[in-house]
C-alpha cells in the first residue's frame, strides 16, 4: 500500500523471473510421457545385461567342454578303451614272445602289429634277438599284467603297460623280470598298431 495524498493505492508487483517455478499450461498433462523414459532406459540396460551375462556363460560353458579331461575318451568310452587296451596287450605279447625254432613267426607279427616308429626300432633290434635266441637255445615269453589307457582321442591313444617276461634258457630255470612301457598306438584300417614303445 502507498499514500499518495490521501489517497491508498494497492500496488501488485509481478516476479518476472523464469526460474521463479510457475506452472505452465499443460505441464500436469506432460508428466507421464517424462516418467516412461526413465522405465524404457531401465529396460534396455537389463537386456542388454542379460545379453552380455547370457554370451559370457555360453563362452564359460564351451570351453569347459574343450578342456582336456572332458575330450579324452578315456574317461567316457569305456567300449573303445577296453579294445585299445585288448589290442595293444595282444600286441605285445606276440612282439615280444618267441623260441629258437619260432622267430620267424615273431617277425611277422611283428610286421603286421608295429608300425612307423616302433616297427623301425623292433626291426633293428630283432636280428640281434634272432640269433641270440638260436645260439642259447631262449625262449622268451610275455604276459601283460595290466594296461591302462592314459588319453584316447580319436584315432591316437597313448598307454601305461605293465608286464611280465620269462626268460628260459635250455638246460636252466627260468627267470622272470617285470617290465614298464609307455605306449602309442593309432588306429588304422581299423585296427590298432603300435607306434611308439618306450622303456619307463
Amino acid at each position: 500500500m502507498k499514500q499518495t495524498g490521501g489517497t491508498t493505492v494497492a500496488i501488485t508487483t509481478i516476479d518476472t523471473d523464469p526460474e521463479a517455478g510457475t506452472v505452465e499450461p499443460g505441464a500436469e498433462e506432460g508428466a507421464a510421457p517424462n516418467r516412461r523414459r526413465p522405465a524404457r532406459t531401465v529396460a534396455a540396460v537389463l537386456a542388454v545385461a542379460l545379453l552380455v551375462a547370457g554370451g559370457a556363460f555360453f563362452v564359460a560353458g564351451q570351453q569347459l567342454r574343450d578342456t582336456p579331461a572332458t575330450s579324452n575318451s578315456a574317461l567316457t568310452d569305456t567300449a573303445a578303451t577296453t579294445r585299445v587296451a585288448g589290442d595293444v596287450s595282444n600286441a605285445l605279447g606276440k612282439v615280444f614272445s618267441y623260441s629258437p625254432q619260432a622267430t620267424a613267426v615273431t617277425k611277422e607279427s611283428a610286421k603286421q602289429l608295429l608300425a612307423g616308429k616302433a616297427l623301425q626300432q623292433y626291426a633293428a633290434l630283432f636280428g640281434q634277438v634272432e640269433k641270440q635266441a638260436a645260439d642259447q637255445k631262449l625262449t622268451l615269453t610275455t604276459h601283460v599284467v595290466r594296461a591302462g589307457v592314459t588319453r584316447l582321442s580319436g584315432s591316437s591313444a597313448h598307454l601305461l603297460v605293465f608286464l611280465d617276461q620269462v626268460y628260459e634258457r635250455e638246460g636252466k630255470a627260468a627267470t622272470t623280470a617285470a617290465a614298464q612301457l609307455s605306449v602309442t598306438a593309432e588306429l588304422r584300417d581299423g585296427r590298432w598298431q603300435i607306434v611308439e614303445i618306450t622303456s619307463r
